[in-house]
């Protein structure tokens, strides 16, 4: 017997990242200098805009019928404000029909649970770019939600491992990266009832009966990774069934 998949268990990888000073220099330049403008994909066909939906982990497409709406420019003004995510448009009635669309719509794709999620032509309509923004910005879920985005080598190795390992428990467990020696990220570390001394760790949280487990860990592999989530998931299902065993039987009256 499987567990169902649940929005609300999370796996938090907790450590204590620094960028080194000529990093933190490369990364405030590539940041702030200039860069070629970044555009909205066009998406001629079915299968283009599967192949554009498959390669990232969060695309937003928009589906119109007439490209002289407002909705179009306020997607355009997306592009720079989101890196992390892939923006695309078509026309193509194939494409419209494939994705069930029936009208100028804007679609947000999530990789993580496969999730397409709609602002309808009553949505858009009259759409500004605050709008859109927080519907993407709250809808926006990856395989691993960076709190804190670093570029350390050590980090970048642990960040694929940790990816890599998200992809086994896609639509089950959402993974979390966290810095811990960040001030503002102390209550997760107080949360877990970790010391300094014991991270890097791992932890993870169902928010449906509030249980949870950590794992301190030296190496941040795909397997540790892994077996401490099956783990978890094989005694939450076993607690399950045995409360289920204990339950009295119903008696008709």
């Amino acid at each position: 017997m499987e567990v169902p998949p649940s929005r609300f268990m999370f796996l938090l990888f907790l450590l204590t990242c620094e960028l080194a000073p000529e990093v933190a220099a490369e990364v405030e330049k590539s940041s702030d200098g200039p860069g070629a403008a970044r555009e909205p994909t066009w998406l001629a066909d079915v299968p283009a805009a599967m192949e554009f939906i498959a390669a990232t982990e969060v695309a937003v497409i928009g589906f119109f019928e007439d490209l002289e709406i407002p909705a179009v420019s306020t997607l355009h003004s997306m592009v720079q404000k989101f890196p992390g995510v892939s923006f695309g448009i078509s026309t193509d009635s194939e494409v419209l029909t494939h994705y069930n669309i029936t009208g100028n719509t804007i679609c947000l794709f999530r990789l993580v649970d496969n999730e397409q999620l709609n602002l309808e032509d009553e949505d858009i309509a009259g759409i500004d770019a605050t709008k859109l923004s927080n519907f993407i910005e709250i809808n926006s879920l990856h395989m691993v939600t960076e709190y804190n985005p670093v570029a350390s080598p050590e980090y970048e190795e642990n960040m694929q491992r940790y990816q890599k390992a998200a992809k086994l428990f896609q639509g089950k467990i959402l993974f979390i990266l966290v810095d811990s020696g960040m001030k503002e990220n102390g209550k997760a570390i107080s949360f877990f009832k970790l010391k300094e001394s014991q991270l890097p760790a791992l932890a993870i949280y169902r928010t449906v009966d509030d249980e949870w487990d950590t794992l301190p860990t030296v190496e941040v592999s795909v397997e540790h990774v892994q077996n401490f989530c099956d783990g978890f998931l094989r005694g939450k299902l076993l607690k399950e069934n045995h409360e289920a065993d204990e339950k009295p039987p119903k008696v008709e009256l």
